[in-house]
This record gives structure tokens, sequence and C-alpha cells, in this order.
């Protein structure tokens, strides 16, 4: 039985379970065949060129239906344990990889603020609110992901041809992706990102440029990510395991 759930979604049943999906159609890229994706959260999403009909997209839903029931068990099973944060002296914090402690100092006359110092993110607030110290994290976030993707899009980008300038880039936190790359060459970046290894960083930056190249996820596009970055399945899967850590709010 199949189901209309919203507009862009629709729904499968896979024996007793129903994998909900959301259909992209993007006709501003070029998208050859129908490519489905379980992002590190658990949300289905399928591109399809804008001329395939529905029913042939439920289809290929329906084939791959084992897979996609397989890895979205799996990204509920990561994320099944994870707490929300309660912004308080001793929580970890995460940076480039790296682990830090939270330590909140409370002052009354204090301009909140956050400041990395030694093994410790210092954040100074003029009281203990939980909304104001996330405010200040998010703006230290923002600080660092900005000087750090700066960097790394030059290093990144040096050996791509097809990169005659580096693109420009705008920073949004989200909390079900790294990154996109708009048909015109804007960057979308998550400022989160920055709390992941270098390494992880680059294989973002390396994906979203690769999109320059190839507006799509087709088989060209991959084999132009893997030219680059031969390991990129192993340094997306060792992402997609901390996502749980780096976007938990």
């Amino acid at each position: 039985m199949v189901a209309e759930v919203t507009e862009g979604q629709h729904q499968v049943a896979y024996g007793d379970e129903q994998i909900v999906f959301t259909l992209r159609r993007q006709p501003a890229r070029v998208v050859p065949r129908i490519a489905i994706h379980v992002e590190a959260d658990g949300r289905v999403e399928v591109d399809a060129p804008p001329s395939t009909p529905l029913a042939a997209v439920l289809a290929a839903v329906r084939k791959r239906s084992r897979w996609i029931s397989q890895h979205v068990s799996a990204a509920r099973a990561r994320l099944a344990h994870v707490l929300p944060r309660e912004y308080v002296s001793g929580e970890s914090i995460q940076y480039l990889g790296k682990r830090y402690r939270l330590k909140v100092i409370v002052q009354a006359d204090a301009r909140p603020e956050a400041k990395l110092r030694g093994v410790f993110l210092v954040v100074r607030a003029p009281n203990h609110d939980a909304t104001v110290i996330r405010a200040c994290i998010d703006a230290w976030y923002r600080s660092r992901a900005r000087e750090v993707f700066e960097a790394r899009l030059k290093v990144v980008a040096e050996p791509l041809r097809w990169v005659r300038q580096l693109p420009p880039f705008r920073l949004q936190f989200m909390t079900r992706q790294w990154g996109s790359c708009s048909p015109s060459g804007r960057l979308t970046l998550n400022p989160w990102l920055v709390a992941a290894p270098r390494e992880a960083i680059d294989y973002v930056l390396l994906h979203e440029m690769c999109h320059l190249k190839h507006h799509n996820h087709s088989r060209s596009f991959y084999a132009t990510l893997t030219r680059h970055l031969p390991d990129w399945e192993r340094v997306k899967t060792r992402l997609d395991d901390q996502v749980e850590v780096i976007l938990r709010r």
C-alpha cells in the first residue's frame, strides 16, 4: 500500500514498517537517475530527474527497502542514547575532533562570550540561563568555523582544476546536513562541522566543490570524489558515527 504523506513526502510499506522518504525534484540540477540516500539522522531522501514518474520512484524505493530499513535502524540506534545538553560546567565540547570541557563562569556584569582556554571552553555569562550559554557557544562555533573553512577551502580547492576561484560560502546552523551547493555555485556550510576532525571537514568541502563540476550524485560525481579522496567512504562513515555527539543540542 502506498500513500502520500505531505507535499514532497511519500511512504512505502516494508513488512510491518513504513518507509517514509522525501522526494526531491531539482530542475536546476542534472539528476541522471534515481538516487536514494539515508542521512546520518535516519532521514530518507530520494533524488530523481524531474520527468521521472512517481510510480518509478516508488518502485525504486521498494526495491531497496531492506537496505533502507537497515540503515535507518542503525541511525536510530546511534541516536537513541543521546540526551540534550544542559549547558553546565563539565559537559563535553568538541572542536576539530578533540574533546574539551565546558566551564561556565557566572558574573553579574559579564558580557556573554566564549573562549578556548587550554582544555576548557570557558563561557562567561551574567546568569546561568541555558539559552544565553548556548548562544555564546554557537557564536563561538560560527566564528571558528568561518576561519577554519576559509583556510581549508584554499587547501582543498588547490588541486581541483575546475575550481578557478574559491566559491562563496555562507554559514547556517543545520540539524540535518553538513553542507550544500546551490546551482549557482554558492556553498552553505554548517558551523557545527568545525567540531569534527579536519579530514571530515575537508571531505565535506571536497564533496560540495565536486558539485561545481557535477550538479548531481551520478557515477561521474563519485568517480571525481574518489579520485581526489580515495578513502572518502571511511571518512564519511566516521563523521556519520559522530553526528549524535556533534549535533547534540
